[in-house]
């Protein structure tokens, strides 16, 4: 973009675009930063590859301020790519079991994407049907609120699944 008084643009004539958005004409660059300067606003270089060059005249300060507004809205409304995860273990305890679940179905419902892992440790490798079974009641308690990527996987020593918020 062509900043205010910025001499290394050297187009000699340039197509030039008003503050409402009007196309006024094919002028000098010398014109148009004039015409730009007589309202108080700023040229600013909107296609540089085409025949003659086009700028516009806007509050350059303005657009940038627009642009960082629209950026942070846009990292605000990400948060679907945001991933929690919570962990699990063949003893849990109802008690805690119904800790994790409420968790689990805050994060869903505020829209992160969540990741189940279920640890075995040591001899709990030899127990992997408890480990699926505790995996599965997991996966029909989160199914109203929430997508499984696929089934359950061993990977190593843990079982992990991903969910997606509906």
């Amino acid at each position: 973009m062509l900043k205010p008084n910025d001499r290394t643009f050297t187009a000699e004539q340039v197509r030039l675009i008003g503050v409402d958005g009007e196309q006024l004409d094919i002028v000098s660059l010398a014109r148009a930063r004039e015409m730009a300067q007589n309202a108080g606003l700023d040229l600013v270089l909107v296609s540089d590859r085409s025949v003659p060059p086009v700028v516009r005249i806007m509050n350059f300060g303005k657009l940038q301020y627009e642009q960082k507004k629209s950026l942070k809205t846009q990292r605000r409304n990400n948060l679907a790519q945001k991933l929690k995860e919570i962990k699990y273990h063949i003893n849990i305890d109802q008690n805690d079991y119904n800790i994790k679940m409420k968790r689990a179905l805050d994060f869903l419902e505020k829209g992160y994407r969540l990741k189940l892992t279920l640890a075995l440790r040591g001899r709990e490798m030899s127990h992997q049907d408890l480990a699926y079974s505790l995996m599965a009641r997991v996966l029909g308690d989160l199914a109203p609120y929430g997508d499984p990527d696929g089934t359950p996987k061993l990977l190593g020593r843990s079982i992990t699944v991903n969910f997606a918020p509906k």
